[in-house]
C-alpha cells in the first residue's frame, strides 16, 4: 500500500556554497500532522525563487526506494529528506507516475503531478558536504532517470507520514515524469510527446513547440 513515510520541510540557511549564497535544501522530518496549501507545506520556505516554488513546485516528491538505490551506489545510507523533497513515499513508483495524475494524500489533500525535478550544482555541493561521493554528480543523477516530481496542490489540508497515498486519476496518455526528463534532458526526440498533457508546465511546453517547429522547417 503506497504511504507518506515522512514530511520534510526546510528554511532558507546561509551557504556560501550555493548559487545564491544560501540554501533550503537541508529538510527536517515533521513530526505530527502539517498543513498543505496552494505553495506548499507549512514550514517549507524555498530560497531560490527563481528556478523553484510557485504553484508548479509546491511540493517535491521521492520515492525511499529511491534513496535505497542511491544507497547501494554510493555505499553509505541516506535519511529520508536528504535528496531535498518534501515527501518521502512508499509503495508508489513516482517515476512512472503520468504528468497530470493525481494523488490523495490522507484523508483529503489532492496533489496533482506537474514537473520534474533538475538537478543543479547546488545539489551537488549539498551531497559533497553531507559526506557523500558526488564526482559529476548532476550527470549520475541524470543519468539514472529518477528525478521525482513536483506537485500541484489542488486540495489543501493536512497530511501527516504514515498517511495513504491513492491514485484517484491516470491521464492515460503514458507521459511519465521519467519519460518527462528524458526528454527534456537527454532525448530530445521524446519532446512532441510532452504535448499531449494537458496543463503542461510553461518552461516544458515551450521547449516541445520549439522542437516541433524546428522538425517542420
Amino acid at each position: 500500500m503506497p504511504l507518506l513515510r515522512s514530511v520534510n520541510v526546510g528554511r532558507p540557511r546561509e551557504a556560501a556554497w550555493a548559487a545564491i549564497g544560501r540554501t533550503s535544501i537541508d529538510k527536517a522530518a515533521v513530526v505530527g500532522p502539517v498543513e498543505v496549501g496552494p505553495l506548499g507545506i507549512a514550514g517549507d520556505q524555498v530560497s531560490d525563487i527563481r528556478h523553484h516554488g510557485g504553484i508548479d513546485q509546491a511540493v517535491y516528491a521521492f520515492a525511499r526506494e529511491d534513496l535505497d538505490h542511491w544507497t547501494q551506489v554510493l555505499g553509505q545510507p541516506i535519511r529520508d529528506g536528504q535528496f531535498g523533497e518534501n515527501l518521502t513515499t512508499s509503495g508508489i513508483d513516482v517515476n512512472e507516475a503520468e504528468v497530470g495524475e493525481r494523488w490523495r494524500v490522507g484523508a483529503d489533500v489532492v496533489l496533482e503531478v506537474a514537473s520534474i525535478r533538475t538537478p543543479c550544482n547546488d545539489f551537488k555541493m549539498w551531497m559533497g558536504r553531507g559526506g557523500y561521493d558526488n564526482t559529476a554528480w548532476v550527470k549520475r543523477f541524470a543519468s539514472e532517470g529518477r528525478p521525482g516530481p513536483y506537485l500541484r496542490v489542488l486540495v489543501p489540508g493536512v497530511i501527516q507520514a504514515g498517511d495513504q497515498i491513492t491514485v484517484i486519476h491516470e491521464p492515460g496518455h503514458g507521459v511519465t515524469v521519467s519519460m518527462m526528463f528524458r526528454a527534456l534532458h537527454t532525448e530530445p526526440t521524446l519532446l512532441p510527446r510532452l504535448l499531449e498533457v494537458d496543463g503542461l508546465v510553461a518552461e516544458a511546453h515551450d521547449k516541445a513547440s520549439a522542437y516541433v517547429a524546428n522538425m517542420s522547417l
